[in-house]
């Protein structure tokens, strides 16, 4: 190859692509990993729902036909609250905060709307770490169940509970929600990309 050639051959092989390298593998999530990728999804709408009720509505249930004597608004979100902490202390082995009473209707001493959805929101992030914490080991242990009867659930199964509990009275709140003239956030229109 002469000079000449050899010059002229230089600017190709410099724009010729370097090997790529090998992508990292990336290691498969845990269980917990990736069931609280479903749960996070609980977790949004669940709070989007609960901060879209105005202060002044939030002590309010319907009191017509078939919803006498039902939760109000902000009874709903703490009961699911007190369930997250109570659920999520039993799938991470603790033992839960309180009573029967207090997990069916939280604390007495939240009553703004903002402690409430602190308390919320700390909840799901303390039933999100319990969530994350199970193995596949530890997934199908069998564990005493919370309610004294009935089959044992596991940590799956709990995990499980604690997405469809929340989900049930989500459905609550969207009527209380709707019932008051507002759109749960879940259901508005998004804005075009």
């Amino acid at each position: 190859m002469t000079t000449l050639s050899l010059l002229l051959a230089l600017p190709l092989a410099a724009q010729a692509p370097a090997p790529k390298a090998p992508m990292p593998a990336v290691a498969e999530p845990t269980v917990g990993v990736a069931m609280d990728g479903t749960y996070q999804w609980v977790v949004g709408q669940f709070i989007g729902a609960a901060e879209a009720m105005p202060e002044d509505k939030f002590d309010w249930a319907p009191t017509q036909g078939e919803f006498k004597g039902v939760k109000t608004f902000a009874q709903q979100v703490k009961h699911v609250a007190a369930v997250n902490f109570a659920f999520g202390a039993i799938i991470l082995g603790e033992k839960p905060q309180g009573d029967m009473a207090t997990i069916e209707m939280g604390p007495d001493s939240l009553k703004t709307k903002a402690e409430i959805v602190k308390y919320m929101k700390d909840s799901f992030a303390y039933a999100r770490k319990a969530i994350q914490s199970i193995t596949a080991q530890s997934g199908c242990k069998p564990m005493k169940n919370p309610f004294g009867q009935g089959p044992d659930f596991t940590p799956i199964g709990m995990a499980t509970l604690l997405s469809f509990h929340g989900m049930d009275h989500y459905g609550q709140m969207v009527e209380y929600l709707r019932m008051n003239g507002i759109v749960p956030p879940a259901s508005r229109p998004k804005p075009m990309s």
